[in-house]
């Protein structure tokens, strides 16, 4: 059976997709364009927001992002009230994102949803997937940690700065370390 989706649709639905796909091409040049305008203006805050309006999916009331800031196509991202991204995040949104309200992240963090296959022959064809990353609300990340694909952080979680988050993390928890564990 033939699936009649597009490669855009595929990767939205976090199934195995063509990444150099026309349409998905566009739609990450239209970002590329985005960041250039949003990294590169002295902007005020208000008129920042406004900005950030234009390529995210959803955006809180004060929520912030400083620049320089990354994503692959943006409308995959939706930040909630009172979010706060510190300088050069990083957030691979081939599908979505999700982050909680008063959520602080740290310089540096990345946060990814791409997916590559691990047959080798399968992915010297170039496809890929993707799963979600979600991040509950009023949750702190230290700098330059990093968030993989399928990852869940619980609301009140604490991620401490330079962990390598590959589970999910408890409601009200501590995780440190590469991996990321449980601090006791």
């Amino acid at each position: 059976m033939t699936d009649a989706r597009t490669q855009k649709q595929r990767m939205l639905a976090g199934d195995l997709y063509d990444p150099v796909d026309p349409e998905i091409q566009a739609d990450h040049e239209a970002a590329v364009a985005w960041m250039g305008r949003y990294n590169a203006l002295d902007l005020p805050v208000g008129a920042r927001h406004a900005l950030l309006r234009q390529l995210l999916a959803s955006v809180g009331d004060r929520a912030s992002i400083r620049p320089p800031f990354h994503c692959d196509y943006g409308y995959n991202i939706s930040i909630g009230e009172g979010v706060f991204l510190n300088f050069n995040c990083v957030i691979l949104d081939v599908t979505t994102v999700t982050i909680g309200a008063r959520t602080t992240i740290g310089p540096h963090v990345q946060i990814y949803t791409a997916e590559h296959p691990r047959d080798h022959a399968e992915r010297r064809t170039g496809i890929e997937y993707s799963r979600p990353v979600v991040i509950g609300s009023n949750v702190w990340i230290g700098g330059g940690a990093i968030i993989v694909p399928g990852v869940t952080v619980g609301d009140d979680a604490i991620i401490g700065a330079g962990s390598v988050v590959t589970r999910d993390v408890p409601a009200g928890a501590t995780v440190v370390g590469n991996p990321a564990r449980v601090r006791g």
